[in-house]
């Protein structure tokens, strides 16, 4: 039979799974795409995604590839996984693409955001989608702060402490923080992140944002390389992969 390239545009609520990639002795995304969806293609299937998000953090547009011989037609596929997938995983949109596509080696960039909550109380029904900062933050002052993240840098102070030895130098195309009420979402578009740096950007932007830290200082620490110098890991349950673009643009 012609095997295909399948490209599936994928959400999901990353609360309840140890995040994307497949592991040993906790439940991923990948290991439930993998596991849910071979019954629909009639073979066991590999899966590659373009983002491998941590243990809790969420998505609206994971991208992940495939190579499948199964002849359900690729229009039927985003209703027919509803059938398999558990209610938190969702596939959005699905494509055949050229054999040599990759989900991950083919990105170009990928954006990102973080949500953060921010007000004296708490609020159910933000609790996982969201950071609750009591403190009043100055989202002027963090904005400020975003302009010396533009461009091409070394992101080491950014980095997670103990990580993978890996080049710390990756291009932020854009950056921002703007608020709706009570929600602050900080977002970020790059060719490539290191592992944490979203997450410890953000955590870099509220110190900035109680007047900890003057706007400045995020050219300081950024030159440092010195994570210590930089804020705590945010939390992941207040991330977002948005959307991961390629050649050709958003899938």
């Amino acid at each position: 039979m012609c095997e295909r390239n399948i490209c599936l545009t994928v959400a999901y609520d990353g609360t309840a799974y140890h995040g994307f990639q497949r592991q040993a002795n906790a439940l991923s995304i990948q290991q439930v795409l993998e596991d849910r969806l071979g019954s629909l293609f009639g073979h066991t299937l590999k899966i590659a995604g373009a983002a491998r998000t941590d243990t809790g953090v969420h998505a609206h547009g994971q991208v992940v590839t495939f190579k499948t011989t199964g002849s359900i037609p690729v229009s039927r596929i985003p209703f027919a996984a509803q059938g398999v997938l558990p209610t938190d995983i969702v596939i959005r949109k699905a494509a055949v693409v050229p054999a040599e596509f990759h989900a991950r080696i083919s990105a170009k960039s990928k954006i990102y955001y973080y949500r953060i909550y921010n007000n004296h109380l708490a609020d159910p029904l933000l609790i996982r989608y969201a950071w609750h900062i009591r403190r009043k933050l100055d989202i002027e002052r963090m904005s400020q702060s975003l302009k010396h993240i533009i461009g091409k840098h070394d992101f080491s102070a950014f980095r997670a402490t103990g990580g993978a030895t890996v080049n710390p130098v990756r291009e932020m195309l854009h950056a921002e923080c703007r608020q709706d009420g009570d929600v602050i979402e900080c977002l970020f578009h790059g060719t490539g992140f290191l592992y944490h740096m979203v997450r410890n950007l953000v955590g870099t932007l509220v110190n900035i944002g109680i007047h900890k830290l003057d706007a400045d200082a995020m050219f300081h620490i950024r030159e440092s390389r010195d994570r210590h110098r930089a804020g705590v890991t945010a939390p992941a349950h207040g991330l977002y992969l948005k959307e991961v673009y390629y050649e050709s643009g958003l899938l």
